[in-house]
């Protein structure tokens, strides 16, 4: 029997979408739910468990760099878009499968590894899948298509989470590896095989560029970027605010399944929570955004953000009151009777919070909308969308840490009170009354000096961090998230910047972009303790001199005047 090709009708496009995002979801809820969960049973430490989930995360904090590739390298005969997503479903499944005779949580490394290189898969299959819809969808589906993708998403991540401790429960832990490559491969076979991309004889006619054409296509999107994130207040005001989390995150990551097997749920409750969760947050998702679109969305999403840090709050004030303060409480004994109590309350604070969660969630991702520039919208917003994952991923990672240096209730705290940040950007995201129209006015050479000089100074304060470290005490790896993210973006600013001053001051431009990959190494320097005692050595010379050079050269591009930056006068109107 021959299977349709659900690109050919309205329905079957809508249907299409909705199971490839399917597959997005379901590697993410498997990680953060299910494997969370096992490695917390056998005993592994929650900051362990954080850098785990955080780890997860990163490939999709730096998709927008998979772009290039993906436009450029394809097979004609597989279908531009469609063959790069069998391929990486493929990938994903056989990475999956590799991992299910690893012993963990002895070789949780190698298992922490195998499953970043299946999610860089995963993320590159959604750059296609979106080019896909791009490219495939009629303007009247767009709206509906994109709220079903993100149904599946949390579909997936209800398969990949409960599903599959649901067949953990009924059949071990090993049986759930199988099922969830079924559940990708189900969508291989069954959707994906069955694709046929119409031709696109523009991409036909420019095809062959390969390696060069990728790099320009890579240059071409962070000028475009830079120009976009520095055009506006809104849009300068949207970088800060994707790099924070948008307000409380703890009972979304890896704190919840701690704390779930911290209270003796088992494993099927937690896949009852996990499923309720997803149900329940996919509501708040649509709640949310017909909400927003007929009030003013930045006052609803300052109640929202405040709504989800209050079943934080509350139940990190049960917690503490009940002395349910550190990893293992539970092993003292002396918690049985208030037991009961506290699972109620994990579950309300944990629904409640998803409810909230999924307000938030559409109303943000309609004010990065907002303030995107729609010649370069692709680029931009999936940009605010990766930096939004970066966020995910140190919230996972110090929470992870702030757990077993200061207990719950101390960690729930400062997430629910942290969170709140993100609302003192939200104001500047609205266009004032006198604004220029469109999306670049006379302020952005400003803004781009003053990003740099910014940058140029966290990076001098890494000296004394760096040379005092250990007074940090149980801080110090938060403080080292901290800069890995200064030193990303000291590399991006160098990277981009050079590319806008390209004709300005060309000598400055390529010092900037050929030292901006030596800024990015400095994200390698953890591995540095294991490296032979020659490369110590000078790699802790370079742990100083590297920072200093680039915040020498971010000071230089601050001291420009970026006038490729500056809008175009408009025309004098002929006499």
């Amino acid at each position: 029997m021959r299977l349709p090709n659900l690109l050919a009708t309205a329905r079957g496009r809508l249907t299409a979408f909705f199971l490839l995002y399917l597959t997005e979801g379901i590697p993410l809820g498997f990680a953060a739910t299910a494997v969370a969960t096992q490695l917390r049973r056998q005993g592994v430490g929650p900051a362990e468990i954080g850098a785990f989930v955080g780890s997860f995360y990163l490939p999709w904090a730096f998709k927008w760099a998979y772009g290039p590739v993906v436009d450029v390298f394809a097979s004609a005969r597989l279908g531009r878009r469609r063959g790069w997503i069998l391929g990486m479903q493929i990938m994903m499944v056989l990475t999956l499968l590799s991992t299910v005779m690893l012993d963990l949580p002895r070789q949780l490394g190698l298992f922490t590894l195998i499953l970043l290189v299946h999610n860089v898969f995963s993320a590159t299959q959604d750059v296609a899948i979106d080019a896909l819809a791009v490219n495939t969808l009629q303007e009247h589906e767009r709206a509906t298509a994109n709220g079903m993708m993100f149904a599946g998403a949390s579909l997936g991540q209800a398969v990949g989470g409960s599903g599959a401790l649901f067949v953990a429960a009924q059949f071990g832990f090993q049986s759930s590896f199988y099922f969830v490559c079924g559940a990708i491969l189900m969508v291989t076979l069954f959707v994906v095989l069955p694709l046929k991309e119409a031709p696109d004889p523009a991409w036909e006619a420019r095809r062959g560029g390969g390696l060069h054409a990728a790099l320009r296509e890579m240059l071409s999107f962070v000028v475009n970027a830079f120009r976009s994130f520095v055009g506006t207040r809104g849009a300068f005001a949207g970088l800060g605010m994707a790099l924070l989390p948008p307000g409380a995150m703890c009972l979304g990551l890896a704190l919840q399944s701690n704390l779930a097997v911290e209270l003796g749920l088992p494993d099927d409750q937690v896949a009852w929570l996990n499923l309720w969760s997803t149900v329940i947050g996919a509501a708040g998702c649509v709640v949310g955004g017909i909400i927003s679109d007929r009030v003013d969305r930045r006052k609803a999403l300052n109640i929202y953000i405040l709504l989800m840090s209050v079943p934080v709050l509350v139940l990190a004030f049960i917690l503490q009151r009940e002395g349910w303060i550190t990893a293992d409480a539970n092993k003292t004994g002396l918690h049985n009777l208030a037991l009961p109590f506290l699972v109620g309350a994990f579950w309300l604070a944990t629904l409640s919070y998803q409810f909230f969660n999924g307000l938030m969630y559409s109303t943000t991702n309609a004010i990065y909308m907002d303030v995107t520039n729609p010649a370069v919208a692709a680029t931009q917003f999936t940009a605010y969308m990766a930096m939004a994952n970066l966020a995910i991923s140190y919230s996972s990672i110090w929470q992870g840490i702030g757990i077993e240096s200061w207990g719950y209730p101390t960690t729930m705290v400062i997430d629910g009170f942290f969170g709140l940040t993100y609302l003192l950007l939200l104001p500047l995201t609205r266009r004032r009354p006198g604004d220029a129209e469109g999306y670049t006015d006379h302020l952005a050479p400003q803004r781009a000096r003053k990003l740099a000089l910014g940058l140029a100074l966290m990076c001098l304060a890494w000296l004394p961090v760096h040379y005092e470290e250990s007074l940090l005490g149980p801080a110090q790896p938060i403080a080292g998230v901290l800069f890995s993210l200064i030193f990303v973006g000291s590399a991006v600013v160098l990277l981009a910047g050079g590319a806008v001053l390209l004709q300005e001051r060309p000598a400055l431009a390529k010092t900037a972009m050929g030292f901006s990959t030596l800024t990015a190494l400095l994200l390698l320097r953890k591995f540095l303790a294991d490296a032979p005692a020659p490369v110590q050595t000078v790699g802790h010379g370079l742990l100083y001199l590297v920072p200093v050079l680039t915040a020498a050269l971010l000071w230089q591009l601050a001291r420009r005047p970026w006038r490729d930056l500056a809008p175009e006068p408009d025309p004098a109107p002929a006499v």
